[in-house]
């Protein structure tokens, strides 16, 4: 559910770089040498793909750069010299030891907005053409949160077998009841599948840590966001404000520290700085937000408290993955904001004590409040309304997590039930306002 990379988009950037990246190790291992390379976008990636930076995205995975290594410092002089030359050293960024090929057409990107494929909103096709006149084609979906899925491969349900599987919030909270041990610890112990308990705290510590520092980043930086809305940086400037004031015990101002977290680490994503994917980069402000409203406000915080907030949100986001999607091409912005908003809500409500049975009304709070949400982003670009939407998402997930530890744990609607609806809502919700910037207000406010 968490994974280090860059902005601005997890399904738009951080999913067309390691389909390309895939795709250079593809034709790299094929007998003879590529002379030229090319992409097609279609969808919503051809829709919104110049102001999420996927034709870059695909530029430097075919370049053999992945999210999680490329510099977004170096990433622009390195595209500019791509297309300048109109070429590139095919998978040479990831060592595969790649050799020189060209760009077709004029920069090797074509867009196709109005074809929007059956199989998923976000399909690409990539292409390699060899000197014998013989092509290898291969289509990819970004699915959401960075995943990616090739043509014909059903999503991955996995075949390592986890102690205490389960597909849905009710399968989650019998099983914990079973072994009378927390969604947290269920987690960890299904985890030992893939890795060592040592292995599994180092990887949370580091999400967290690059969270925390995503934070700080966004904090000290100013200026106008690219892309050409002219979007001013604010988390700065609020900071500086926050820091300055003597009224710290006032509600508001916790409230406004929450909200220049969650700013702050958007505004760095929308930069296409390095920030972690939870689950996408659109809604990436929310869980390190409200984590850091637990160190701060809530103390002491721990270590291993901030792994229980993750392994639990984790739980829950599996649930949206398997039952339905954190796609906002399939969903919505309710895919992304409001899934973030359900994890981040449970993950709290475990920190501050909450039963099983507590942590999943909070999640269903954080989820039910969101449903209906639409993503509509002016210009294309992760900027308005994305930044102060994580803002809001942040805010309403504390108050679920205090609304849930209010109760006992009973009450109406399962968040099953409402992982459901936001399945069919999102199937219901018209294309123009699931991240294709037809519809909403990227229509209704005029680009300056």
């Amino acid at each position: 559910m968490f994974t280090i990379g860059i902005g601005p988009s997890s399904s738009h950037t951080v999913g067309p770089m390691r389909a390309a990246a895939d795709f250079a190790r593809t034709i790299l291992a094929l007998p003879g040498r590529a002379t030229r390379v090319g992409c097609a976008l279609y969808g919503s990636l051809a829709l919104t793909g110049i102001g999420h930076g996927t034709d870059v995205a695909v530029l430097l995975g075919l370049a053999g750069w992945e999210p999680e290594t490329v510099d977004p410092e170096a990433a622009t002089a390195m595209v500019a010299g791509f297309r300048a030359e109109n070429a590139l050293s095919l998978g040479q960024g990831g060592g595969d030891g790649g050799y020189r090929v060209e760009l077709e057409g004029k920069g090797g990107i074509d867009f196709h907005p109005e074809r929007f494929e059956p199989e998923h909103p976000n399909a690409l096709d990539l292409t390699a053409w060899f000197p014998d006149g013989t092509s290898h084609v291969q289509r990819y979906y970004s699915v959401g949160g960075g995943t990616i899925r090739r043509d014909g491969e059903r999503p991955e349900l996995g075949n390592v077998a986890v102690r205490h599987p389960f597909t849905s919030g009710n399968e989650l909270l019998a099983a914990a009841a079973i072994e009378r041990i927390s969604i947290s610890e269920l987690v960890r112990r299904n985890d030992t599948a893939w890795r060592t308990a040592a292995e599994t705290d180092a990887l949370l510590d580091g999400v967290a840590d690059a969270m925390r520092g995503c934070i700080d980043r966004g904090m000290l930086k100013d200026g106008i966001l690219p892309g050409g809305l002219s979007v001013r940086r604010r988390a700065k400037g609020l900071h500086e404000a926050l820091i300055s004031r003597s009224e710290r015990g006032a509600p508001s101002h916790t409230i406004q520290w929450v909200s220049l977290w969650a700013l702050a680490v958007n505004e760095e994503n929308a930069a296409g700085g390095r920030v972690v994917t939870a689950p996408t980069n659109g809604a990436a402000g929310i869980i390190p937000a409200v984590i850091r409203y637990y160190e701060t406000f809530e103390g002491p915080a721990t270590r291993e408290g901030v792994r229980i907030f993750l392994s639990t949100a984790a739980a829950i986001g599996m649930l949206y993955k398997t039952r339905a999607s954190i796609s906002a091409a399939e969903m919505g912005c309710q895919g992304e904001v409001g899934v973030a908003c359900s994890m981040a809500a449970a993950g709290l409500a475990a920190v501050l004590g909450a039963t099983n049975a507590q942590i999943e009304n909070a999640a269903e709070i954080g989820i039910e409040h969101n449903l209906g949400l639409t993503c509509d982003p002016i210009g294309g670009l992760v900027q308005v309304p994305c930044i102060e939407r994580n803002a809001m998402g942040a805010v309403k997930a504390i108050n679920a997590a205090y609304l849930a530890l209010d109760g006992d744990g009973t009450h109406i609607v399962s968040l099953d039930q409402a992982i459901e609806t936001m399945r069919q809502t999102g199937e219901d919700m018209r294309s123009k306002y699931k991240e294709t910037s037809m519809g909403g207000l990227a229509v209704n406010v005029v680009e300056c």
